[in-house]
């Protein structure tokens, strides 16, 4: 069954730090190109970070810098690590999968056909 699940969203003050996670069915997580999508109030849904089969990840100019993709492969799960938070960074976060990509991954979010439930960030001023 496939299964994408996140944690670790809350609310902290511009400048602060969390770290999602995103527990993936074994598959899904050793096969394919997997992201981190965001999508604000009123926005559409952006790539914010993505990473292929083989460990090779992008980031949205918007982050570069500021956050980090990572993954625990004995686990299964992606992280996503976000410093130095904007108020700007406010949105509901996701975990994604493209079944038919494994490199050259796409910030396309229509392309990712698998998602999990979203967790929310609230960064204050």
């Amino acid at each position: 069954q496939v299964q994408l699940v996140e944690s670790g969203g809350g609310s902290v003050q511009a400048g602060g730090s969390l770290r999602l996670s995103c527990f993936a069915s074994e598959y899904i997580y050793h096969q394919y190109c997997m992201g981190w999508f965001r999508q604000a109030p009123g926005k559409e849904r952006e790539a914010v970070a993505t990473v292929d089969r083989y460990g090779l990840t992008t980031y949205a100019d918007s982050v570069k810098g500021r956050f980090t993709l990572s993954r625990d492969n004995a686990k299964n799960t992606l992280y996503l690590h976000m410093e130095s938070l904007k108020p700007e960074d406010t949105a509901m976060f996701y975990c994604a999968a493209d079944s038919g990509r494994f490199y050259s991954c796409s910030r396309i979010y229509t392309d990712y056909n698998y998602w999990g439930q979203g967790t929310r960030v609230t960064v204050s001023s």
